[in-house]
């Protein structure tokens, strides 16, 4: 199993940029494909960005496509999520996670992070 802590969130203005960070713990880190969802009040949780256990293949919701970039670091049990041009739209809970296989669906997840609060003022 892997245990995931999220980190970087905080209030930014629209068109302003953030990094998120997700420390993992766990020998399957470097098996695992790690991802980041987030959930807005109100609304069900939502895929945002994926990557493979070698970082060699990400997906993107269309939503975020051309702002967000996704990457890992195997040798230090981290993904991070780099987030441009951010809107309020943008706000929500951000969760990291991991699983086998595919994670573009929750379904399809084994460990979530405790989730970082991500605002975006207009």
């Amino acid at each position: 199993q892997v245990q995931l802590v999220e980190s970087g969130g905080g209030l930014v203005q629209a068109g302003g940029s953030l990094r998120l960070s997700c420390a993992a713990s766990g020998r399957t880190f470097s098996s695992y494909a790690m991802g980041w969802f987030r959930q807005a009040p109100g609304k069900e949780r939502e895929f945002v960005a994926a990557s493979t256990w070698s970082g060699g293949s990400t997906y993107y919701a269309d939503s975020v496509k051309g702002r967000f970039t996704i990457s890992r670091d195997n040798a230090k049990n981290t993904v991070y999520l780099q987030m441009n041009s951010l809107k309020p739209e943008d706000t929500a809970v951000y969760y990291c996670a991991a699983g086998p296989g595919s994670i573009q669906r929750a379904s399809r997840v084994v460990s979530w992070g405790q989730g970082t609060q991500v605002t975006v003022s207009s």
